[in-house]
């Protein structure tokens, strides 16, 4: 009988995550990230017409994880992530960096290539980015309120 998995698949900020269902511990093994395996010439063939889910073991193999059956790819990026993924041979495994709790979307982050490349700092939607972007603005807000207001009164 399989083991009943710690987490689900649902809504998130950024289109759909994965969440936890139950609380999970630091270190603990979340989800294996799935799919053939390619050499990576086909990768990048594939990433040429918008193939979004290589992950890249090494310089000569990466997984596409492409099929919905691969639970792993639901598994956001997030600049201030509560999961890790490793390499173990030719797997690539989530694991826990800190507890997470019921109803926590489980992220990682994608590393520094995909986020120059494919993320950008402008259009990152994870927690962290969003919540800078919205200090950002309102900081913005109250100093054009002021100068507003300054302008508006006479000079003695």
């Amino acid at each position: 009988m399989p083991r009943k998995q710690a987490f689900r698949v649902g809504r998130s900020s950024t289109g759909l995550g994965l969440f936890a269902t139950a609380p999970i511990k630091t270190r603990a093994f979340i989800v294996e990230y799935k799919g053939r395996k390619l050499t990576t010439a086909q990768a990048e063939k594939l990433e040429a017409r918008g193939n979004r889910y290589l992950y890249e073991i090494n310089s000569q193999w990466t997984i596409d994880g492409t099929s919905r059956k691969n639970l792993a790819r639901y598994a956001n990026h997030s600049c201030r992530p509560n999961a890790k993924s490793h390499t173990v041979g030719h797997k690539i495994i989530l694991r826990a960096i800190k507890n997470i709790n019921p109803g926590d979307e489980i992220t990682y982050s994608y590393g520094r290539d995909y986020f120059i490349n494919v993320i950008t700092r402008r259009g990152c939607k994870c927690d962290k980015c969003r919540g800078k972007r919205s200090d950002a603005r309102a900081k913005a807000r109250v100093r054009t309120r002021r100068r507003r207001s300054d302008s508006g009164r006479p000079r003695a």
